[in-house]
């Protein structure tokens, strides 16, 4: 079995429009792969390329060829140890005559695979092609005015560290030749008569003394011209333009009891994990705010989000509550769109989910573009998860998903975050 490996450089663009069109070509094939390596390697490293496999069947493509027949001889380079007719025993192993990740056919021979290694960029781009913020809406309200700086040409003030050393050059040679080329062209006429009065017989002192003298004193005249004058500086000028921008924070809400065991906790950061890296690849202006809770609930960093533990019992309105009361104090609905994600085991104070629907319904969904939630638990859905499923039932911007297994994960990311297409009127 043989490993076929793309090595080709992309510098200066060279191959690039081929690569596009493999990677266009075998979409589908390079985004199962996608799929299978989110789930296998740690989601901490998903912000490095990839090496992708494609069966060596998928890519293959119809061809015309001479058919087998006849006796062949081949001499196969660097032999040192067989000769015609020697038996060569089939290795041991997988199978195949080879070794490597490709599989073994019933008759002892391996399937080529084609491995290429896709970079970070395009790694991103495939795995985020079809997701997007829910109801992220720019309506007059939610959008916002930034201004970003652009060139607008050039000024004749400002900073050191702004000037254009080859604009002010060109104004310095413009100003050299407009303010002495009648006296240049004056000298070389003069020098030229001078020439002609030094070479005629019989010498011609006086006159010669006087051409002299004006050839000097135009000389002193061009030499005072200064190289550069304050008149010739230009300055690189910026203008700041008004650009509309939405903006959005997304809460990262996350039970961190007792209950949730460590493999538990484990995939919960990893789905965040993934969101985190959504929301920064997708939107420049998306604050996240963390919030850990198990009786208390706490705004943390996210290092403290992820890696700090905690036991006790759960109360998750605690958490309901502060996410309320930071929505109040930091982020106005008129100039926000807020999101949330949750994730949980599902247990919970019998009488907290009560209080937990009437949180979520009056008080934060009202205020909200989209509220997630993820459950990952095996055990049977308790009461947080029936009284969530009402809201479900009731708010089209709440969705929720159950999680069992870190395979679970990416398909229920993709689920949550799957991009709507536009309602056409």
């Amino acid at each position: 079995m043989a490993h076929f490996i793309d090595r080709r450089l992309n510098g200066k663009n060279k191959s690039m429009v081929n690569r596009q069109r493999f990677l266009r070509r075998y979409k589908s094939q390079i985004k199962r792969s996608i799929s299978d390596a989110i789930n296998k390697r740690s989601v901490t490293d998903v912000d490095s390329g990839e090496s992708i496999s494609i069966a060596n069947g998928d890519i293959s493509e119809p061809m015309f060829h001479q058919g087998a027949g006849g006796r062949h001889h081949r001499v196969h380079p660097g032999n040192d140890q067989f000769v015609p007719r020697d038996r060569i025993d089939r290795p041991q192993g997988s199978g195949g005559e080879g070794s490597g990740q490709g599989s073994a056919s019933q008759d002892g021979e391996g399937k080529d695979e084609f491995i290429f290694q896709i970079s970070k960029d395009e790694y991103l781009d495939l795995l985020f092609e079809d997701l997007a913020l829910p109801n992220l809406k720019k309506t007059e309200y939610q959008q916002m005015t930034e201004f970003k700086t652009h060139r607008a040409g050039y000024s004749t003030y400002g900073i050191p560290a702004n000037i254009s050393v080859i604009r002010s050059l060109q104004n310095s040679l413009a100003r050299r030749t407009a303010m002495t080329g009648e006296k240049r062209r004056l000298l070389h006429q003069l020098e030229d008569e001078l020439t002609l009065l030094e070479n005629s017989e019989p010498a011609q002192l006086l006159e010669e003394k006087q051409l002299r003298k004006e050839i000097a004193e135009l000389r002193k005249k061009i030499a005072q011209v200064p190289f550069i004058d304050t008149f010739d500086l230009r300055y690189k000028n910026y203008d700041r333009r008004p650009e509309p921008s939405s903006q959005a924070v997304m809460f990262c809400l996350m039970d961190v009891s007792g209950s949730m065991d460590q493999p538990t906790k484990d995939m919960a950061k990893r789905f965040y994990i993934l969101l985190y890296l959504f929301l920064s690849r997708t939107y420049k202006n998306v604050e996240v705010v963390y919030i850990r809770h198990h009786t208390q609930a706490k705004e943390v960093d996210e290092q403290e989000f992820f890696y700090s533990q905690e036991t006790g019992g759960t109360i998750v309105s605690s958490a309901l509550k502060l996410m309320s009361e930071i929505i109040a104090q930091r982020y106005d609905p008129v100039r926000w769109n807020i999101y949330a994600a949750q994730a949980s085991d599902g247990d919970n104070w019998a009488d907290d989910s009560p209080l937990c629907y009437e949180l979520l319904s009056k008080t934060i969904l009202p205020l909200t573009r989209y509220y997630s939630y993820i459950e990952i638990t095996h055990r049977a859905h308790q009461t947080l998860w029936r009284e969530y499923e009402s809201l479900q039932a009731k708010f089209e911007n709440f969705a929720m998903q159950h999680i069992r297994e870190p395979a679970d994960i990416y398909p229920a990311f993709r689920t949550l975050f799957h991009k709507q297409t536009a309602q056409r009127g």
